[in-house]
């Protein structure tokens, strides 16, 4: 129990007799207005302990409402004596208070004009048409699978990322799964495991293989295909991703507390409740390309042909390109590949790790689309993107960078009453989302918070169908990057793009099919990647597009 649960029933007990009591002796209008107020607190108290809907009441009864109060002034004292709302990290106050609005389904405009510096460096935005348009109804779901898939996905413009059951409550694990039911979208299992909560409520699931390989290894932690393919044949699992990297942690494997683990948690895990649980930084089944493609290969047989694909976090461009050429070496390919931005969030991260390692999403996204479509393979791979989702923006800017679709995490967190606290490494979230709490993680009502997920998901698409159709687009798959205006340090609008120039269809297989430049980047790292290892010493030395050398065709 926390603290103002203990103060409730001290007050339910001991308070109510002390105060009936002293009114018994003294029979003064002081001892009157004593018992009247602890039998109100006794009464709203128990109230907001049983039978309230908001997290915070039930955790900390009565005094929760102190927190309603001030926060009813909160932009007021905001704009007095703190922050303004574009300040705060790594959400601010403005975009979570969008994802509260649009989960609650209340309004979700601004008065009085933009808080935004719309002309400070780098700050992106669109050009509108002047013949805006409705988007296709044919054009709102994204079917996943290639060539060798038997079970193709339709897949919605936004789903639930990978969060996992240790890492996220048993009631959170619920509620996103409910919510995902309800709004038509999928919801990634995260690396701990199609646990029971992921498959009670019947949502769609994207089943992670971590680099532990919870769910499906043997005594030794090595791989179990026949308890692989009990779990992948489940009707609800739609598709398996294979989790290298993650954008929070890049070359570190995945961390769960050990206070966070429970006797639950170790069974379903396989693991010891003794310590940390950290997985390894490469996964055993995957230590080069063409290993990779092999592990793919097989996980889509024993699936019965559903959709396989891998995650991973941009760092040495180099790198991705070798798995490019194990692609085109062995003829196996993924049927998506999920590009973790490192601006994304995580439980528990060392850091050095979070704040120095890997491409954001944009520039992940822009390699990764870049890459595939300078192989020939564009057209055989779906691109998922992953990495801070709050707005339709962020959403529409990385369809745009190449993406098909893409994933939220913290948001989705924010729907089912994430409040950024930032105590998901501890097991006392305040909310009772990350953490492995009983008494807290009941304060999350399972089917109001699954209402608040669909509220979310479907109102930011909604915004984002709007948003695509203002720029005169009936599909968002016809947007593409130079679509998003970045503000240069000149005060000029500028097309976005990455640091280096994207490549044509088939220029790094077949250079003379392209008539254009091809980058001296680009020359570097597919001449230094190889399908037989992952690693490529990383010697290159980027410099600004205007002084980059390139090879004329």
């Amino acid at each position: 129990m926390t603290i103002m649960q203990k103060a409730l029933w001290l007050i339910v007990s001991l308070g109510n007799l002390s105060a009936g009591y002293f009114f018994m002796l003294s029979q003064s209008a002081v001892s009157f207005a004593l018992l009247i107020t602890t039998f109100l607190y006794s009464i709203i108290g128990i109230y907001d302990v049983f039978y309230s809907r908001h997290s915070l009441n039930r955790l900390y009864p009565v005094v929760a409402y102190l927190r309603y109060f001030l926060e009813s002034y909160r932009v007021e004292i905001q704009q007095y004596f703190i922050a303004n709302d574009t300040e705060e990290r790594p959400f601010n106050r403005e975009q979570r208070t969008l994802v509260y609005q649009r989960a609650k389904n209340v309004r979700d405009t601004i008065a009085f004009g933009t808080q935004r510096d719309l002309v400070e460096d780098n700050y992106l935005s669109l050009w509108h048409s002047l013949s805006p348009t409705h988007i296709k109804e044919s054009a709102k779901r994204i079917l996943i699978g290639g060539d060798s898939c038997k079970q193709p996905y339709s897949a919605s413009y936004l789903n639930i990322s990978a969060m996992s059951f240790g890492s996220l409550s048993t009631n959170a694990i619920e509620a996103l799964n409910l919510g995902a039911k309800k709004a038509g979208c999928y919801h990634n299992t995260g690396e701990g495991a199609a646990s029971p909560y992921h498959l009670k409520h019947g949502g769609d699931i994207v089943w992670q293989l971590g680099t532990g390989l919870f769910g499906c290894r043997d005594e030794q932690g090595r791989f179990n295909p026949a308890s692989f393919e009990k779990t992948a044949k489940l009707p609800q699992v739609k598709m398996i991703e294979i989790k290298l990297s993650q954008g929070a942690k890049p070359g570190h494997g995945g961390v769960l507390p050990k206070a966070k683990i429970t006797d639950e948690i170790a069974r379903i895990r396989h693991i010891s409740k003794d310590q940390d649980c950290i997985s390894p930084a490469v996964n055993p089944e995957c230590t080069s390309p063409k290993d990779l493609l092999a592990f793919i290969e097989r996980l889509r047989s024993l699936s019965g042909g559903k959709p396989i694909g891998f995650k991973l976090c941009i760092g040495n461009p180099a790198e991705f390109l070798s798995i490019c050429k194990a692609m085109l070496e062995t003829g196996i390919t993924p049927d998506f590949i999920t590009v973790d931005g490192a601006e994304g969030g995580t439980g528990a991260a060392p850091v050095e790790f979070t704040n120095r390692l890997g491409l954001i999403c944009l520039e992940g996204i822009s390699i990764v689309n870049s890459a595939l479509v300078g192989v020939g393979l564009r057209h055989k791979i779906k691109i998922i993107a992953s990495g801070k989702t709050a707005s339709s923006f962020d959403l529409l800017a990385k369809i745009a960078a190449g993406a098909d679709v893409v994933n939220a995490a913290r948001t989705m967190m924010m729907a089912i009453g994430c409040i950024q606290s930032r105590h998901c490494n501890t097991n006392l979230c305040p909310t009772g989302v990350a953490t492995q709490d009983p008494a807290r993680a009941k304060a999350i009502d399972v089917d109001s918070k699954s209402d608040r997920v669909k509220n979310f998901h479907n109102n930011t698409l909604a915004s984002f169908y709007e948003l695509v159709g203002s720029m005169g687009l009936d599909d968002p798959a016809k947007l593409v990057p130079q679509m998003i205006k970045r503000r240069s340090p000149y005060g000029m609008q500028m097309s976005m793009g990455s640091l280096v120039a994207a490549l044509s269809e088939n220029a790094l297989i077949d250079p003379s099919s392209n008539e254009n430049e091809l980058d001296e980047s680009w020359q570097h790292w597919w001449q230094a990647s190889s399908a037989e290892q992952f690693y490529v010493d990383d010697f290159f030395i980027l410099k600004a597009p205007e002084f980059h050398q390139s090879r004329a065709h």
